[in-house]
């Protein structure tokens, strides 16, 4: 497995269970219907540690834009590959919608509410306003690269880096997420967006490109704001 199949297989796998646990609490007749969002980020934490596992010995697991530029301009990457991570990644969390999109299919036409669906594939503020909307994705994209910069420096024992860094989105998610979502991602939000256009969803309603660029803009600027911070708090 080369590394940008890597990058692929394992945004793919993480947006399959991610966007999966969403459908379940969103979907009408699903058997997790109403399951809340205690469960929505305990299982987003543990899809990015499954992710981990699977492909991280290969590609050192970014599975996040944000991510992999961070990386460069702490210049622990290569940014020769950042471009070919990014399409991965971005092309992985689409199909990982779509598979999202077959695995409920019946559940869709039994869904009347337009946004439940839209907020299967991507992430809405619960109060839409933009520069805080663009601030909290931001502030926690810059505690995510910090905590991975942060759990890069401490040792650990073999095999357990995933299931910490699964911690850390869980708390992020339980801290953070309620103001947007946390997309954190923008691979994770613009793909399986970017599905929701395209797939044939009954009753879908729109796909809200006017929200878009901040779940990827506000993470991006985050991702570089936890690197400065990181860098000067080890300078």
């Amino acid at each position: 497995m080369n590394v940008y199949l890597a990058e692929f297989f394992g945004t793919l796998l993480l947006v399959f269970i991610g966007d999966g646990v969403v459908a379940g609490a969103l979907l009408k007749g699903s058997k997790s219907e109403n399951s809340g969002w205690l469960t929505i980020c305990f299982t987003w934490g543990l899809a990015v540690t499954l992710a981990i596992y699977a492909v991280g010995n290969v590609s050192g697991a970014h599975l996040n834009p944000a991510v992999t530029l961070a990386f460069v301009v702490h210049g622990s990457f290569d940014s020769g590959l950042a471009l070919g991570y990014i399409l991965a990644q971005t092309a992985g969390a689409f199909l990982g919608a779509v598979l999202v999109w077959l695995h409920y299919l019946p559940h869709w036409r039994g869904t009347s509410n337009p946004a439940a669906k839209l907020g299967v594939f991507c992430t809405a503020p619960a109060i839409r306003s933009t520069w805080s909307n663009l601030l909290s994705e931001i502030l926690a994209t810059a505690v995510l690269v910090m905590g991975l910069l942060f759990i890069g420096t401490n040792e650990f024992t073999q095999g357990l880096s995933p299931i910490v860094v699964g911690l850390l989105i869980m708390v992020i998610g339980l801290g953070l997420g309620g103001t947007t979502g946390f997309a954190i991602n923008p691979a994770r939000d613009l793909g399986p967006r970017l599905a929701h256009a395209l797939l044939p969803i009954h009753g879908k309603g729109s796909s809200d490109w006017g929200y878009a660029w901040i779940p990827v803009l506000g993470p991006l600027v985050g991702g570089l704001v936890g690197v400065a911070v990181f860098s000067w708090l080890n300078a």
